[in-house]
């Protein structure tokens, strides 16, 4: 299909037969119309390539010509890919039903008994090129837009990598054990999380999550996690929670970051005391889930009382603290986790989730395995609407 045609929607004229009077009353009816180009083919074993060459938006062809059967020529026409969807107008000196339904049937437009009028003509071939060059205009459209999804699915695709490559190794230490999960939606939320010694005796954990999805979102979350590892906030007591989230909350201002904001919890675990140090902007509570493996099992929901974070300018977040008992495990997890869409078009109740996670553990099964899968099943088998981020920590 010809990409010019689509664009200035010219409309194009071959004619087929062998007659040299014909091709000229054609011509003569025509001429007057500037926008109408015509292009004559007298040599019926000709016509594909000649069709090919020109691109015309219409065909009129003749059914009684030598060298080649002009009902087989509709045939080669329907079966050659390049010539499939033009319009083709039959133009015969034969009035015949059986004839008609022939033409029809092995894939002709219309149908016309030659010379047909020359207003009655004009109006044919504009209806039908027209037509044709909707469809043009339809399928460039198409394929510009999946061009453009194809550019953004790799764009999408070159960040997801990028972020899966900044997060965490997993850490085995006498301390603890760490062990997570991510698997990004398929528009790329803004989900991301790490942990680092602080000093040899306080581990820090962090778990955000941007708005929206997308690149943008993305981009914004791995600013503040790059920020968290680095510890590169001013003056700020990356021991505290409080005092980290806080600081961050002045440096990812809605403002100052095209209105976008995020949600965190952050703690840091001193392995000496047993004490977690908490804060959180707007994000799910941590879980902390303690007791033996084959239970009773408590689940403690570490809660985020402050404000999402990047909404309000110099607020306080305030920071809670827990003592950690030995073989206890702190999940950390994005709102994708936990805020599952099921088939019916309900959501997955919140408590049924407390539940699937407090549930005790078989032996030599994984927990976020578990999750993972209850959480496919709770969809429906479909893929996650949202980032699928959750972070399990061991404390020995």
């Amino acid at each position: 299909m010809s990409e010019t045609v689509s664009k200035d929607r010219t409309i194009r004229v071959l004619l087929i037969d062998d007659q040299l009077i014909v091709a000229a009353a054609v011509r003569r009816m025509l001429e007057a119309e500037s926008d109408i180009e015509f292009f004559y083919c007298q040599d019926p074993t000709q016509a594909i390539s000649t069709a090919k060459e020109i691109s015309p938006t219409v065909i009129l062809q003749d059914l009684v010509m030598p060298e080649l059967d002009g009902l087989l020529l509709v045939k080669f026409f329907r079966a050659n890919s390049d010539t499939r969807e033009i319009p083709l107008i039959v133009l015969s000196s034969k009035e015949e039903p059986l004839i008609k339904a022939k033409a029809f049937g092995l894939g002709a437009s219309d149908y016309l008994v030659k010379l047909p009028d020359r207003v009655e003509l004009i109006a044919r071939i504009r209806h039908h090129s027209m037509g044709y060059i909707h469809l043009l205009q339809r399928d460039e459209a198409f394929r510009k837009l999946r061009e453009s999804q194809q550019a953004l699915a790799e764009d999408v695709a070159q960040a997801e990598k990028y972020i899966t490559s900044l997060l965490p190794k997993r850490i085995t230490c006498e301390s603890l054990v760490t062990d997570w999960r991510f698997i990004p939606s398929a528009f790329l939320g803004g989900d991301s999380f790490g942990y680092h010694w602080i000093d040899e005796d306080n581990f820090a954990c962090y778990l955000l999550d941007v708005c929206g999805h997308g690149v943008k979102s993305a981009l914004l979350s791995v600013s503040a996690m790059n920020v968290l590892r680095a510890q590169s906030l001013t003056g700020c007591n990356f021991r505290d929670a409080g005092e980290v989230i806080s600081a961050l909350n002045n440096a990812f201002l809605m403002e100052q970051h095209n209105n976008m904001y995020f949600t965190i919890w952050y703690g840091v675990y001193n392995r000496i005391t047993r004490v977690l140090n908490f804060a959180g902007a707007g994000h799910p509570p941590s879980l902390l889930i303690s007791g033996p493996p084959e239970g009773p099992i408590s689940c403690l929901q570490l809660e985020s009382n402050g404000p999402v974070n990047g909404m309000l300018d110099d607020f306080l977040y305030p920071s809670e603290s827990v003592t950690i008992e030995p073989g206890s495990r702190l999940y950390l997890y994005s709102d994708g986790v936990c805020e599952l869409h099921m088939p019916d078009g309900g959501m997955w109740p919140f408590d049924d989730y407390l539940e699937a996670m407090s549930q005790p553990l078989a032996v030599g099964e994984n927990a976020l395995e578990r999750i993972q899968s209850l959480g496919r099943r709770i969809q429906g088998g479909n893929p996650f609407v949202d980032d699928f981020s959750i972070l399990e920590i061991l404390l020995h």
